[in-house]
């Protein structure tokens, strides 16, 4: 029988780092650090003495100085007299505002328009191949401009809506205005208003707390409420009907809350050369947010469309055979499958829709590249310091989505037993 000789043990030697594969990788990931830190260092080291060269110094005092500047649409206080730190953290806001906003009603036309486009109907398909091609291969900036001029030019003033028979009307039983200046609608009120808290750095509304703390509430009852029905269904063969409860539970609570708050609309109203009351939504937020949704929706549908073709067609086969309408094939097999491909690469899409919201400057609206990126630098001169700073605000909001995404994704993905 054949016997292995035993393996003779040394000691570490230096030259082990290089020649054994078991401390090899390690040495050449230490090596590359190195040079990466010392690349790093010398760049470093060699913009703050051309710096000072030019009689510059690194530094980021530049924030608390007085902004001088005014912003025309912000979510929290600001004016003119406010540092630069608090413009940068309006222009941060609006650009997560309309980051967010347009994310959604992306999503929302992607899909629609992605599984529309595998319509039967050879009308509505051809439709929604127009749309996926005609805005995905126009540049977007286009797209913010044409919208802002429509917007701009086309719309009526003001006035128009002054008279007993005035040129233009209200819509919405006169609850929204939509004008050359922007788009007037209706805000919400309370008449026994909680307050609101003071973080320091801007208030937060104890009633918008309340009602997200209500509404997360009311979505945990319904997620358990379903989950009981699935339990039922699997003992049983058969699953309750739960669809008044789930909306017993929204509806409940929000019109105890709306009640105990005295939630009520403030609706525009024109007094004088403009209108008075409501949310302003200024022509350059509208022209970002249609462009922004338009044009990423076309992507999105593209992607929707992939993940559903990317599902066998034994599984639309089978759910027929069983009796399923089209509709709840298309909700209940096909799309929570095709989630597990369309995911990933939506996750670019979201990515993009928050970096090209930069392009908001070519509108006015005041966005981080607008107030941090844009006045700030102008005025202190601090070009390094707000490029570093305004790219880091980028990768964090960036890494954040990604995250969150890929967290979701993991949810949904197939579960090995």
């Amino acid at each position: 029988m054949a016997t292995m000789p035993d393996v003779r043990k040394d000691g570490f030697r230096l030259s082990m780092l290089l020649y054994d594969t078991r401390y090899r990788s390690i040495t050449l990931q230490v090596i590359f650090l190195v040079l990466f830190a010392a690349a790093a260092w010398w760049l470093i080291h060699n913009t703050v003495e051309n710096l000072k060269a030019l009689g510059k110094d690194f530094s980021f005092g530049f924030l608390t100085v007085r902004s001088g500047y005014d912003i025309n649409q912000r979510l929290i206080e600001y004016s003119s007299d406010s540092p630069h730190w608090r413009a940068f953290l309006v222009g941060l806001l609006n650009t997560l505002l309309l980051a967010a906003l347009s994310c959604v009603t992306a999503t929302v036309v992607g899909v629609l328009a992605g599984v529309l486009r595998l319509s039967k109907n050879w009308l509505v398909a051809r439709l929604m191949t127009v749309y996926v091609e005609t805005f995905r291969n126009i540049p977007l900036l286009i797209w913010i401009l044409l919208i802002f001029a429509i917007m701009t030019e086309s719309m009526p003033a003001p006035n128009a809506f002054r008279g007993e028979n005035p040129a233009s009307s209200m819509l919405l039983f006169d609850s929204i205005a939509v004008t050359n200046r922007g788009v007037y609608v209706p805000e919400p009120l309370f008449t026994r208003s909680l307050g609101n808290l003071d973080l320091g750095v801007f208030l937060v509304s104890w009633d918008l707390l309340v009602i997200i703390a209500v509404l997360l509430a009311c979505v945990l009852a319904n997620r358990a409420l379903r989950k009981n029905a699935e339990t039922v269904q699997n003992a049983t063969g058969v699953r309750p009907v739960t669809w008044w409860k789930s909306l017993l539970i929204f509806l409940v609570p929000l019109a105890a809350l709306k009640f105990a708050l005295g939630f009520h609309l403030g609706l525009p109203e024109l007094k004088g050369f403009n209108f008075a009351g409501g949310t302003h939504l200024r022509n350059s937020l509208i022209a970002m947010w249609f462009a922004l949704t338009v044009y990423t929706g076309a992507f999105i549908a593209e992607t929707v469309r992939a993940g559903i073709l990317a599902i066998s067609r034994g599984q639309s086969e089978a759910a027929a055979a069983l009796g399923l309408r089209p509709g709840r094939i298309m909700s209940l097999v096909i799309l929570p499958q095709a989630l597990r491909v369309i995911i990933p690469p939506m996750i670019s899409q979201y990515l993009n829709i928050t970096k090209n919201t930069s392009l908001a400057l070519a509108v006015g609206y005041m966005d981080i590249r607008s107030t941090l990126g844009g006045i700030t630098i102008n005025q202190t001169g601090r070009e390094l310091e707000g490029m570093l700073l305004m790219m880091l605000t980028y990768l964090v909001i960036s890494l954040v989505i990604s995250m969150a995404m890929n967290l979701y994704n993991s949810s949904v993905k197939l579960k090995e037993r």
